[in-house]
């Protein structure tokens, strides 16, 4: 059996001599499918995704994370070389939306979330460097906040938005086009085959199997990614867009502002040789009246029809294009990107949701509301000259309706309306009530910190005061309806120095406080310029699968006794209560998982 560190390099090997090829269009993949039986791979791939809480439910076969083993991988592998592997059908159940409605999920098997985490990684090392640097979602190094400062740093001065929105996307991508996306840069058939099935495998819904025609595997690790080499073609036909569509060096001068500098320039000339000191004066303040007219005259000719320009950044199916020219131009574009959507990928946008809008109205764009600043503030630049040095800026803001659905999602609040105008209260959320105090800290602190960090890069991010100050006091009466107490008698009971804090006993039994968050919504002041050259794949270097080496010392970490063993896994330590022995391991050791023999597997599970 190989060390732990050597698995380590033969992952690493694998996935760097694919990527080395990454960036090459012209380059075909071929023999993909051996690394199907690479055990190391699924070692890589087991560490990778044991985690996720959702690997503790249960799909079509019964089985899930629990009951891990060396040799589960191995029955696993031996499928995929005697080609007799087929994944099961994903088990549809349905979660409820923010709305109040509920959108199916699909829970797949567990043997079949490895199989597809190894394809995920294989295919990630083929497409990362092939993507386009336009394209955001669901990438290394990538996130809605690269979008979202892309944007900002990019569609500075744009005149007019596109917001694109493609009808029921995933689940209406065709499969045999992804399949043909596919095989321009994989020649593997068994590959692509294997693909084939988990495209095809279907869900049961009630009992009742239906099969799949379209869109991604149902809850699959691998969705994200064949989504994204399926839109990756409509990312290049916006690059050759782009390419065809800008013209033009710069703006020309408007006349306007070109007949003040002219005036600017004579004065100046006549400062420079004038000696008395009451002309001078005079000649000063004509130089700063023209200066300040000047700043509120664009430099270049706003209406010039032979400048334009088309800024264009995606987040999954989500897309915002920025574009300086005509209103006609923006309806020629959504029209050609419409036609290319249904000729090319078999997909449609809709009509209705994608919006034209002009740049000084808000676009909606991943929980953003997006402008361009229409300002007449001045500023004088490094060489002194004053420019209106806001105007034209793209302006992120976070509105009072995502506040508001954030509460609402929440259940943090509750409205009045006192002479007929509406107003916010906070309300005590019920279901809380049987945590412990420590535990509804710690949620309240998880959802606001969560919610400042996504919105942190607002311009007005200072309005998350409003969020917070809902939550705060929903807290305080959720603590209130726990205790049995009044409001004001919870928060001076716990009330430390003027911060709200609980007391909690460490491992040691030392009294500690866990604080209530309290430390302002600053916003990030400047968004990070986001180079291609940072965002490009480097060598991959792969975390340690200790799992795999704790399961290959072959010994018992209850009894340690030594033999076969297998991974014992529940879904969430918190809910251990410590009254058994193996409860305690686990708290002592912070982890979900033990590796156990036969006899203490049984034990635990009987438990």
């Amino acid at each position: 059996m190989k060390n732990v560190r050597d698995i380590m390099r033969n992952s690493e090997k694998v996935l760097n001599s694919l990527m080395g090829h990454s960036d090459n269009s012209a380059y075909k993949y071929n023999r993909l499918y051996r690394i199907m039986f690479n055990e190391e791979m699924y070692y890589v791939a087991y560490q990778n995704i044991y985690a996720n809480q959702g690997n503790m439910t249960k799909g079509l076969d019964g089985r899930t994370a629990d009951q891990m083993s060396l040799s589960r991988i191995e029955n696993l592998i031996d499928t995929l070389k005697n080609e007799t592997y087929q994944p099961h059908p994903s088990k549809r159940v349905y979660i409820p939306k923010k709305n109040g409605k509920k959108r199916p999920l699909g829970i797949p098997s567990f043997e079949d979330k490895l199989v597809q985490e190894v394809i995920r990684m294989v295919l990630e090392a083929i497409y990362e460097g092939y993507f386009e640097y336009s394209s955001h979602g669901f990438r290394p190094k990538r996130s809605c906040h690269t979008a979202l400062s892309n944007i900002q740093n990019t569609f500075s001065g744009v005149k007019w938005f596109i917001e694109g929105d493609i009808k029921g996307f995933f689940d209406n991508i065709n499969h045999q086009i992804l399949i043909n996306i596919l095989k321009e840069r994989v020649d593997d058939e068994r590959f692509i085959n294997l693909i084939r099935k988990f495209l095809n495998a279907g869900y049961v819904e009630d009992w009742t199997f239906h099969r799949t025609y379209s869109g991604t595997p149902q809850g699959g690790i691998i969705s994200p990614i064949l989504a994204n080499i399926y839109l990756d073609k409509f990312d290049k036909y916006m690059k050759e867009y782009i390419q065809n569509f800008d013209c033009g060096k710069k703006r020309r001068l408007d006349t306007r502002s070109g007949t003040l500098t002219v005036r600017k320039g004579r004065l100046s000339t006549k400062l420079k040789i004038e000696k008395d000191p009451n002309v001078r004066k005079q000649l000063a303040s004509s130089i700063r009246e023209i200066e300040k007219e000047r700043t509120k005259i664009p430099h270049g000719n706003e209406m010039d029809d032979r400048y334009r320009r088309l800024k264009y950044v995606r987040y999954a199916d989500d897309f915002l294009i920025g574009i300086t020219g005509s209103k006609a131009d923006c309806i020629q574009l959504k029209k050609d990107i419409s036609q290319y959507m249904e000729n090319c990928l078999k997909l449609e946008l809709s009509a209705e949701k994608t919006l034209i809008t002009n740049a000084k109205e808000p676009a909606k764009f991943l929980g953003y509301d997006i402008f361009v600043r229409k300002s007449y503030d001045t500023k004088r630049d490094k060489n002194g000259i004053l420019k209106r040095a806001f105007n034209g800026k793209v302006v992120l803001y976070i509105t009072t309706d995502t506040i508001r659905q954030k509460l609402e999602s929440y259940d943090a609040i509750q409205y009045t309306y006192p002479k007929g105008k509406e107003a916010w209260e906070s309300k005590a959320r019920k279901f809380l009530i049987n945590y412990s105090l420590l535990d509804i800290l710690d949620k309240y602190n998880a959802e606001i910190r969560g919610f400042y960090n996504y919105y942190s890069l607002a311009n007005n991010s200072g309005y998350i005061n409003s969020f917070y100050h809902i939550m705060e006091y929903s807290m305080y009466k959720t603590f209130s309806g726990k205790l049995e107490s009044s409001v004001s008698k919870v928060i001076n009971k716990f009330k430390i120095n003027k911060e709200f804090a609980i007391p909690y006993n460490d491992e040691k039994g030392v009294t500690k406080y866990r604080k209530f968050y309290n430390e302002g919504f600053k916003r990030k002041k400047k968004c990070p310029k986001i180079l291609y050259s940072d965002l490009l794949p480097s060598r991959y270097i792969q975390k340690e699968p200790s799992l795999i080496k704790r399961l290959q010392t072959r010994k018992c970490e209850l009894c340690g006794a030594n033999g076969e063993v297998v991974m014992f896994q529940v879904k969430n330590i918190k809910k251990l209560k410590g009254e058994k022995d193996w409860e305690r391991l686990m708290m002592k050791k912070n982890r979900k998982t033990l590796v156990v023999c036969e006899h203490c597997n049984k034990r635990v599970h009987d438990n």
